[in-house]
């Protein structure tokens, strides 16, 4: 009960005040499954803990419904007017399974599942391109593929291998302006990066964000742990770094996350953001966001909106939120698997 009580302060804290809050928010699944199962045990026994147990459940209030959104909450309306905005971490459409025989076929699946969803706008996080006439070719083929006249990147270039890594917009409607944000020049070696563009569907206009927000940076040895059976000595080593990995990401999200918003304030057109945020319902990034725009899953769709698919059981990641003046519908989720994380799509028009 203690620890879902510090579950509901992970929204409203900063990472850098308490640093320990942020985990109780990305406990937050086992922490309520773990309480409702007590209430149930409290429930069967006609013990008074049942009512303890469900005033701690209790005061969540709607907390409990970021994790999962109702069916009758979903709009249905739709509008000749409105726009189709997908977005998609394709973890560099994995160039690394690449094999010596051309067998590109996660990216090639990647390319279809575009094609058939012809969205109007493509947002992607972890882009991989690299320089002209390679043996690995992204930017030009989707540019074909997506018939997308208008294309925006924000990468970083690797000298050695001679490609680039970061996101990407595709936009079939005109950019009035591109730009960035900024993000902390001190993170070296980063590929996480926010763009935005005003874009133009006959007479209205809106500001589109994309943004992937610090990763985690784990790796193999880190993900060992999920099979273990039994913490060993080394075992407990790779946790205790799985956690300093966790504390340095949250701090760096939560600088980035004021960053974007703070620009996002001073658009002159009404916003949509989306992209992979790296963190759960119940976190401070999340909250930054739901306290000033309209979660587009929450709007339009129901159940649980699981869109990470790699090895940790991270849950929704991946969100779509536009001004309150906007209209969202037709919330779908990616139900193929191409990467580690599932494309999210949703239909926009102004009210």
């Amino acid at each position: 009960m203690l620890g879902l009580l510090l579950s509901y302060f992970s929204p409203y804290v900063h990472p850098n005040t308490f640093w320990i809050i942020p985990f109780f928010g990305l406990a937050y699944p086992i922490i309520i499954l773990l309480t409702l199962l007590l209430l149930v045990i409290w429930a069967f026994a006609k013990s008074k803990w049942f009512f303890v147990v469900l005033f701690f459940v209790l005061i969540g209030g709607k907390l409990h419904f970021r994790l999962y959104s109702l069916p009758f909450n979903g709009e249905k309306e739709t509008s000749l007017k409105s726009i189709k905005l997908l977005s998609y971490n394709v973890k560099n459409f994995d160039v690394y399974n690449a094999n010596a025989n051309k067998d590109f076929k996660n990216r090639d699946s990647i390319f279809a599942y575009l094609k058939r969803e012809n969205a109007d706008i493509i947002c992607f996080q972890e882009f991989y391109s690299q320089d002209e006439n390679s043996k690995f070719p992204t930017k030009d083929t989707l540019h074909k593929i997506l018939r997308a006249k208008y294309i925006h990147y924000r990468m970083s270039f690797n000298r050695r291998f001679k490609n680039y890594f970061g996101v990407a917009m595709y936009s079939k409607f005109p950019m009035l302006t591109r730009g960035h944000i900024d993000f902390d020049d001190s993170i070296k070696n980063s590929n996480n990066f926010c763009i935005f563009a005003d874009i133009v569907k006959d007479k209205d206009t809106f500001r589109v964000y994309t943004t992937h927000f610090q990763s985690i940076k784990f790796q193999g040895d880190d993900y060992a742990i999920f099979g273990d059976s039994a913490l060993t000595g080394e075992t407990k080593s790779n946790v205790r770094q799985m956690l300093k990995k966790l504390h340095i990401a949250y701090q760096k999200r939560a600088h980035q996350v004021q960053k974007v918003i703070v620009h996002m304030e001073q658009s002159p057109y009404e916003v949509i953001i989306c992209g992979d945020f790296n963190d759960t319902p119940l976190s401070y990034t999340y909250n930054s966001f739901y306290s000033k725009y309209i979660d587009a899953f929450r709007n339009s769709a129901s159940g649980l909106g699981i869109t990470y698919a790699g090895k940790v059981p991270a849950g929704r990641i991946d969100y779509i939120f536009h001004s309150k003046k906007l209209k969202s519908t037709n919330f779908t989720i990616q139900k193929q698997i191409f990467s580690d994380h599932k494309a999210i799509s949703c239909e926009f028009w102004k009210k």
